[in-house]
């Protein structure tokens, strides 16, 4: 399909045509247009009107049985509804509540009966040790042995899998509700304290173990640690890093014996690290520790590489850690380099017309989801990369924070080669950028990040805001502040 320029006031009259809007609160969009970053109004318009459109879908997605969120909903022949969830998608739901407000969808008073109904049900969930299982099913809220699968509530859960990434995601819901909900703070904060996220720390030799001082990938309940270890803190997994060392859980250890480069010696990795020794002193312990500060090179970009190369992976940390504010010259610096390096390599080395390599569903209608990424972003990229023949939305908006400009051009580019991408909630959740063909889903996930970057991006940082008055993720400022990366 020919290219067309098409121009924020033309995207604004697109969005607006595919249907009414909900009747948004007119001055929400130039709400602290000051702090907003480098949007002009037109275009913070044409994103309001995307966030509004975005919105609709969160008054779909509840089961109206448990108040928990589907994991999704599809159209156009892909399956059409998603009766399952996840302790992540719990988390971000959350989220979205917060969002709706901030941006005036709803009031005050309607985002604290969603949250609280949620909350509720969250409250009768089945747990071990505080924890959530990974999947629910969200019509009775039993456990469930995964999506689709057979109800395991009352059964013994010994073996269970306890996610630690995905109790972290679920963990910062709960912080949010007590920032965002005083009403229902102390009930969020019996439900975190319950969770001692220091079962997921590998508290081994240092001197002799290569992965001691990481975090084990997850837990087996009543069994024991899982026998692989999130080595990259690059990546979506390091939410759980900031939620233990803020807990005091876990030692500074963890964020210093995480890796920012695998070790020169793993040949097998996607190009040879450069960088250099740098020795650091942990804020909370005053251990000092020497770290190999390293990088990799892409177009020439350079950035501190992630485990797949996705978009999702370097960036959805950043919608609730004020990272660009806190890490000027770590991951704040990161972010943006990142960012660059996925976009040249999409267009320079894949020669894509869009951007947005990230985990998404597969862009055909088969309910399928697989992981996406830049290859040369990636760690293990000769192991085993992540597969690149799908453009997802919701990239484009975890990068408005640190490229804005490039990402509202990307989503211009997205709707005028693609229209049949843009659906009654907004953006569908992936497309082949070849072919056109598109997945037409909306996964509460990727929706969540969508209306949580609009949220920063139109209220002035507003969700990074209701996260960082918090003292949990306050510890992560100086360890944020006091690193500098090779880039």
């Amino acid at each position: 399909m020919k290219s067309l320029r098409l121009t924020s006031g033309m995207l604004l009259a697109f969005i607006l045509a595919m249907g009414s809007l909900l009747a948004p609160v007119a001055h929400a969009a130039t709400r602290d247009a000051a702090s907003s970053g480098e949007l002009n109004g037109a275009q913070r318009a044409a994103l309001y009107a995307i966030a509004a459109q975005t919105w609709r879908f969160f008054d779909a997605d509840l089961d109206p049985n448990t108040h928990l969120p589907l994991d999704n909903i599809g159209f156009n022949g892909a399956p059409a509804r998603g009766a399952y969830t996840s302790p992540t998608n719990i988390g971000v739901y959350f989220w979205s509540v917060v969002a709706g407000e901030d941006l005036g969808f709803i009031s005050h008073k309607q985002a604290l009966q969603r949250a609280n109904a949620t909350l509720s049900e969250v409250e009768k969930l089945s747990k071990w040790q505080g924890f959530l299982f990974s999947w629910y099913d969200t019509g009775t809220g039993h456990r469930i042995s995964g999506p689709g699968g057979s109800d395991q509530e009352g059964q013994p859960v010994q073996g269970a899998f306890i996610s630690t990434v995905d109790n972290g995601w679920y963990a910062t819901g709960l912080i949010l509700v007590r920032q965002a909900f005083p009403e229902l703070a102390q009930r969020a904060t019996a439900l975190f304290d319950a969770m001692d996220f220091g079962i997921f720390y590998d508290n081994g030799d240092q001197s002799t173990n290569i992965t001691a001082g990481q975090m084990y990938g997850g837990y087996n309940a009543d069994q024991g640690p899982a026998t692989f270890h999130y080595g990259m803190l690059n990546a979506e997994t390091r939410i759980a890093a900031y939620i233990g060392i803020g807990t005091h859980k876990m030692p500074g250890d963890v964020w210093w014996r995480t890796w920012r480069t695998l070790p020169a010696d793993f040949t097998w990795q996607g190009q040879p690290p450069q960088g250099s020794n740098e020795t650091y002193t942990d804020p909370q312990s005053g251990k000092p520790f020497t770290i190999f500060e390293g990088h990799y090179s892409s177009n020439n970009i350079n950035f501190v590489p992630s485990w797949g190369g996705s978009m999702f992976e370097g960036l959805m940390n950043n919608l609730i850690i004020p990272e660009t504010t806190w890490g000027k010259h770590s991951f704040g610096l990161n972010d943006q380099r990142y960012a660059q390096a996925q976009i040249a390599y999409a267009k320079q080395t894949l020669h894509y017309p869009v951007w947005g390599l990230s985990p998404a569903s597969t862009p055909d209608d088969t309910g399928n989801y697989l992981a996406y990424g830049a290859h040369a972003l990636a760690s293990n990229s000769n192991c085993c990369p992540y597969d690149e023949t799908a453009v997802t939305p919701h990239a484009s908006f975890l990068a408005l924070k640190v490229a804005p400009q490039d990402a509202f051009k990307n989503l211009e580019e997205l709707l005028v080669r693609y229209p049949s991408l843009y659906g009654p909630y907004g953006f569908y959740d992936a497309v082949n950028p070849t072919t056109g063909t598109v997945g037409h889903r909306y996964l509460v996930l990727d929706e969540t990040m969508i209306i949580a970057a609009l949220d920063n991006a139109l209220r002035g940082e507003k969700m990074q805001q209701h996260f960082m008055q918090d003292p949990v993720i306050a510890a992560a400022r100086p360890y944020l502040e006091g690193e500098r990366f090779s880039i």
